[in-house]
């Protein structure tokens, strides 16, 4: 399956369940059985486990409604309901974008923490171009729907987001505008 997490940390989990309960239904994606089937002392032992690297106490705090919590704690729970059964490719869609920055900078480390230690394979989109150097492997740069930059991590190394915004105008032909960036994205 694919793994999402939105830019909207109120989508992909449900507000009005608890840490346990959206944590149970991740379990259960695509098998059918009962919340009950997913939540025991078993469970609950490993819900605390995948909760506790991401150091926000949440793993103490199963019971609590997730339309209760920050949006970085609900943008953690999100990534954790993505990852708990290991995604063939986990989908990052402006996942931090929505969050202020000391929050995003959490959110992303945790990604970063959780992909490598699975090993998930993840696309990450974003329209920060200093996150898209600083995370994953490779870099594409994309233009009203086409592939203008493709870059490996040996040809991304070194890069700086002038170096970046150069690449873009060369493939493009045309001036990379920021005004644009902000009133599309």
């Amino acid at each position: 399956y694919v793994g999402r997490v939105y830019q909207d940390p109120n989508i992909g989990t449900a507000a009005k369940m608890t840490i346990e309960e959206n944590l149970a239904m991740a379990v259960l994606r695509g098998k059918s059985r009962g919340l009950r089937a997913a939540s025991n002392k078993q469970r609950r032992e490993s819900f605390r486990l995948a909760l506790a690297p991401l150091k926000l106490g949440l793993e103490d705090r199963l019971n609590a409604l997730v339309g209760t919590l920050s949006s970085g704690q609900r943008q953690a729970v999100a990534l954790v309901m993505a990852t708990i059964s290991k995604p063939a490719l986990l989908l990052l869609d402006e996942h931090s974008a929505n969050l202020d920055p000391r929050t995003a900078q959490i959110v992303l480390e945790l990604t970063e923490m959780i992909v490598k230690r699975e090993k998930i394979t993840t696309l990450m989109i974003t329209h920060n171009m200093e996150l898209a150097l600083r995370y994953g492997n490779r870099l594409i740069m994309m233009h009203e729907g086409k592939i203008l930059v493709d870059l490996n991590q040996e040809q991304r190394t070194g890069l700086t987001i002038n170096d970046l915004v150069a690449a873009f105008e060369r493939a493009s032909g045309s001036k990379f505008s920021e005004d644009e960036i902000l009133l599309r994205g």
